[in-house]
């Protein structure tokens, strides 16, 4: 039962996480000149894109997302590579400081609202890519079926896949629908932030998903394997 309880809880979480990259997305995209900050997918075709003379493209910031992306994730790898099955208290540290490093972000971006193309909105860019990387490598050590928690590509996959429809059981649909569902609403609301609160709606969002982000971390933490 206890360990029944366990997966319960960090689907719970992990999909609470995956509605904070829709809103992270939402406004890093609209907000941080078309950058992605979690959707690593997306950063290399408008990247793919540019370089091949497409219009209005940038090139800078999806390029400092990506090697953002990259360190995140190489640092939740090293932190977590010798950590025990299941969530630890690294694991609480590591989905701690995602959510520390997007409030502070978000913070420091209501005080100074990024604008695009400048110094202050590229390094805004890149450390939020290094949170999202920390938390898909901390979300990928947890392995929660189906729940990355950054992208919705193979949930959606897996969801077509094994549906009846195409001859299977159709297991899992109500995690995959939700992890969908979910990201989809954390998008909309990150652009609804971005269209109340203007330039510091992109501060706003951050902070609204570093605040969640933390809210899993604690919980997370409270209820860890012994």
């Amino acid at each position: 039962m206890k360990t029944w309880d366990d997966a319960r809880r960090h689907l719970v979480l992990m999909l609470a996480l995956t509605f904070t990259t829709g809103i992270v997305d939402a406004v890093g995209y609209l907000g941080l000149d078309r950058v992605f900050t979690a959707n690593m997918t997306g950063n290399v075709v408008i990247l793919g894109m540019a370089l091949a003379g497409a219009d209005d493209l940038p090139v800078l910031g999806p390029t400092l997302a990506l090697v953002g992306f990259l360190a995140g994730a190489a640092l939740g790898g090293r932190v977590l590579r010798t950590a025990p099955a299941g969530w630890s208290d690294r694991t609480s540290g590591t989905f701690a400081a995602t959510g520390v490093l997007a409030a502070g972000l978000g913070i420091g971006a209501l005080v100074a609202p990024p604008v695009e193309a400048t110094t202050w909105a590229f390094v805004v860019t890149t450390l939020l890519a290094v949170a999202m990387g920390l938390q898909a490598a901390t979300a990928r050590r947890l392995a929660v079926k189906d729940v990355t928690t950054v992208v919705v590509t193979s949930t959606l996959t897996g969801l077509a896949a094994d549906s009846r429809l195409a001859g299977g059981t159709g297991d899992g649909w109500a995690r995959r629908s939700l992890a969908v569902a979910l990201i989809l609403v954390g998008a909309a609301v990150g652009a609804l932030l971005l269209h109340v609160g203007g330039e510091r709606g992109v501060g706003v969002g951050m902070l609204f998903a570093g605040v969640l982000a933390l809210v899993a971390a604690v919980l997370g933490h409270a209820h860890r394997e012994a």
